[in-house]
């Protein structure tokens, strides 16, 4: 049992910042109100965390190599507890942002490195057990994130949400100090700060114009182009480097350059849209913030968690674009069956898309988290894994902030129905849009995704290391 530990000290730090992704989800409301914010700003409370984890986890890879993983897991755990507290007493919904900003820092730099600590902890079969472990917390922590926070705001208050962070990081910095040794990866590299400040605006531009909408206002289209302009720098940037934060030649890839869309849009389709429901059903059908959670995203979320685990053994040899086609076709379906819902529905009028977008879900993620390794040369494994979280987590915050200017416009268009009739019209909007960008998803996984070379055992002993 006693080996078993460092996999419980790693997974206790994933799991908190792996469950600040959905957890915030049912508290919007509550927010919202406490601090007097409309739906453009508390979109920022989810969008701050995700685009700052996404645009840094390629960064955080870089420093871990350089100035060892455990090192910077233990820094990115303390800047995490700290602004878990800052969030947790924030007087203003900007300070409540900030800090939201600087948990997205900390989780970068230990979701960069969780992995290979993993890698280094544990050894032959034992290492196949643990990122089993690892990977079911994971699911485990998304599953359980809307309703986790729907007991703590409606129990004590929506600032414990943050702040019920502190004594597992605390427990979890203790036994990560004790029981995992340094390892490092390319000493003698560079960490590309060009590249990951270009990379880093770039996404960020391109957020805040989503979430302003407007595409005729000056400031949305001079956001756009800071964003196009960011991001074409950072190609550039990338191509010159003799060793890049993201190799151009893995995106040249057809197949991987698939899988990495496919992973933007079922994170964004299947799981963006669940703010939107959690609004309907706290201020339309005035459910509590934990009947919310239970009604409007553990059904999606239990049913996915049990798919994955079920299927995802079956799927080993199978050619990546099938069971990722499928699962985005079904959460296109989950999520159009959403959108009959109308001024008289209730949350059964959910269930049914919430389930089909389960299995959607259980079926695809597996293979996405791991066909982009397959894909990708073993010597280029650990930048395959770190841009296919990153473009994970855009997919989660570009879609809240895609379909938040969505829902506001539409919420505008009908405001004279009736608040009833307005938030149901804006959320059928935003299902039927939702669940067309997944099919269209899956049309672009099925033309560009191909079954990889089977590795040899001496590359899959390569990958591993």
């Amino acid at each position: 049992m006693r080996k078993w530990w460092p996999l419980v000290a790693i997974c206790l730090g994933n799991f908190i910042l792996l469950i600040d992704v959905t957890i915030v989800n049912v508290a919007l409301p509550r927010i919202a109100d406490t601090l007097h914010a409309d739906l453009g700003t508390v979109q920022w409370v989810l969008d701050g965390y995700a685009v700052a984890l996404a645009a840094l986890l390629l960064t955080a890879g870089s420093l871990a190599d350089l100035h060892g993983r455990r090192r910077l897991y233990l820094s990115g755990l303390v800047l995490f507890t700290l602004a878990s507290v800052a969030c947790g007493c924030a007087p203003t919904t900007g300070l409540l942002i900030a800090g939201r900003v600087v948990q997205g820092v900390g989780g970068a730099a230990m979701f960069a490195t969780s992995a290979a600590l993993l890698t280094h902890a544990f050894h032959g079969r034992d290492r196949g057990v643990a990122f089993g472990v690892w990977g079911a917390v994971n699911g485990g922590a998304a599953a359980l994130g809307p309703l986790l926070g729907g007991v703590i705001t409606e129990s004590v208050s929506w600032r414990w949400i943050f702040l019920v962070n502190v004594p597992i990081a605390v427990v979890g910095y203790a036994m990560v100090t004790r029981l995992i040794t340094e390892s490092h990866g390319n000493r003698g590299g560079r960490v590309d700060w060009a590249g990951g400040l270009t990379f880093t605006v770039g996404v960020a531009a391109l957020t805040w114009a989503l979430i302003r909408g407007g595409w005729t206002d000056q400031v949305t289209l001079g956001l756009l182009v800071v964003a196009v302009l960011a991001l074409a720098a950072f190609g550039v940037l990338q191509a010159r480097r003799p060793d890049p934060m993201l190799p151009l030649a893995l995106l040249r890839n057809r197949s991987f350059a698939g899988l990495m869309a496919g992973g933007l849009v079922l994170q964004g389709a299947a799981f963006s849209h669940l703010v939107f429901t959690s609004l309907w059903l706290q201020h339309v059908l005035h459910l509590g913030p934990v009947a919310a959670g239970l009604a409007g995203s553990m059904p999606l979320s239990v049913v996915a968690f049990l798919t994955s685990g079920l299927v995802g053994r079956h799927l080993h040899g199978v050619a990546p674009q099938l069971p990722v086609t499928v699962g985005l076709l079904l959460v296109g379906l989950g999520v159009t069956l959403q959108s009959v819902i109308g001024a008289s529905s209730s949350w059964p009028v959910l269930l049914p898309g919430l389930l089909v977008s389960g299995l959607g879900v259980g079926i695809a993620m597996p293979v996405l988290a791991s066909a982009p390794l397959a894909v990708a040369t073993p010597r280029q494994a650990g930048v395959a894994g770190a841009t296919a979280n990153t473009f994970r987590q855009l997919g989660f915050a570009l879609g809240v902030a895609a379909l938040g200017t969505l829902f506001s416009d539409r919420l505008t268009a009908l405001a004279a129905a009736g608040p009833q009739v307005a938030f149901t019209g804006a959320l059928g909007r935003i299902y039927l849009v939702t669940g067309i960008v997944a099919a269209l998803g899956a049309v672009v996984v099925a033309a560009m995704v191909r079954k990889p070379h089977e590795a040899t055992e001496p590359e899959r002993v390569s990958a591993a290391a």
